[in-house]
């Protein structure tokens, strides 16, 4: 990379060859609140299990920055051969990309594979080391002759780095909960204007009225028992949604041994036997929700164990938000707001950047009034 020569940056196959002390201590630094998917932990179960390698489409080539030999930061980092499990969509750049003979694939993604949460990519206990990241990505692409490199569901601030360093930003959309001062469940209704107070205890009743007993599992109550009965679940949404899972059985297992204090699973039972779940990930402000599964139909449960069940908890835990995941209008009359996500785009071919660049101003504008329409239909008091 250009600059002094005390400074390195290169990309590796395996966050192995980084360690975990010296990832760790880049992702999640002291005084920092805690992201468990860019834990070294978190990450290193995806390698190590097998649900994340070359044979998948997505073989990892994660950013190290060292200075004198001393890593200052670390970026996750993958060669792509497809564009699945994203949840950022960039089939159409791809089309439009080969459409003009060039050759979209492979391309270098930084993201936290299968996982559309927002979070920290540029990994650094430093502000100038997550300022060198945002400006070698482009370099390291260059040299290794790629069309692109993308970053997904980066923090707001990384955003801004980003834009600085060549990238475009590209904006989504997802419903988050916050808390505003609620304290507990019954706070959070009071909140709720008359109707949707009404509907979502009608929704909750409907569920308990089936017979359905909810528990919430973490830390040494997550056995192989429950990791077996949520691996059903896992299995069947995948096949609905995906044609296949992509987690492997064995990654469930390698998180729950070294992460169980940072999991959270959400089942629910019915004559003792578990016939849905969903699995969270506990940070330090923030839980998120991904996985879910059922077995049975019981009406509403999906929206008892997914969205009231993880509001609830995270107001009994004192956490401010709940990521329920990608997609979802129907969030909104449940108490989860309309929110931007962001993602960044640097590419090699100048001419092709300035056309995305044209259509990215125009999506950005009918993202934000899309978010500024349904921010009126959120089911709370109006304030006078």
């Amino acid at each position: 990379m250009d600059g002094s020569a005390a400074l390195t940056a290169e990309t590796v196959p395996s966050i192995d060859e980084i360690g975990k002390a010296a990832w760790d201590a880049q992702a999640n630094p002291e005084g920092r609140p805690f992201h468990p998917f860019v834990a070294y932990d978190f990450l290193h179960a995806l390698e190590e299990s097998g649900s994340v390698k070359p044979e998948t489409g997505w073989a990892p080539r994660h950013l190290v920055l060292k200075r004198d030999g001393e890593v200052i930061g670390v970026q996750p980092a993958y060669l792509k051969g497809h564009s699945q499990g994203e949840y950022v969509f960039d089939h159409a750049f791809a089309d439009a990309y080969r459409r003009a003979g060039g050759r979209y694939y492979p391309k270098l993604l930084s993201a936290v594979p299968f996982t559309p949460a927002t979070g920290p990519r540029l990994l650094s206990a430093t502000e100038e080391g997550r300022e060198l990241l945002a400006s070698v990505g482009p370099q390291v692409a260059d040299q290794l002759s790629l069309s692109t490199f993308a970053v997904n569901f980066p923090e707001p601030a990384e955003k801004d780095l980003l834009e600085a360093s060549s990238y475009l930003i590209r904006s989504g959309q997802q419903y988050h909960f916050r808390d505003a001062g609620y304290g507990d469940w019954q706070g959070f209704l009071g909140a709720l204007n008359a109707r949707h107070r009404k509907s979502l205890r009608k929704e909750r009743e409907a569920v308990a009225s089936c017979g359905v007993d909810i528990r919430w599992l973490t830390g040494s109550d997550v056995t192989e028992d429950v990791l077996d009965a949520f691996w059903t679940f896992y299995q069947d949404t995948g096949e609905r949604k995906w044609g296949s899972p992509y987690l492997t059985r064995s990654f469930f297992s390698l998180l729950t041994e070294r992460m169980a204090d940072r999991l959270l699973f959400i089942m629910a039972y019915r004559n003792g036997r578990p016939i849905a779940g969903a699995m969270n990930l506990i940070g330090d402000e923030t839980l998120y929700g991904r996985y879910w599964g059922r077995t049975e139909h019981v009406p509403f449960l999906h929206f008892e164990v997914c969205y009231y069940q993880a509001i609830d908890f995270a107001l009994s835990r004192g956490l401010s938000r709940v990521e329920a995941g990608a997609q979802g209008e129907h969030k909104v009359a449940r108490g989860y707001a309309p929110v931007a996500t962001y993602s960044a785009h640097w590419f090699r071919d100048a001419n092709f950047r300035e056309a995305v660049a044209h259509y990215l101003a125009h999506e950005r504008e009918a993202v934000d009034e899309e978010i500024a329409y349904l921010s009126e239909f959120t089911p709370f008091k109006r304030k006078e």
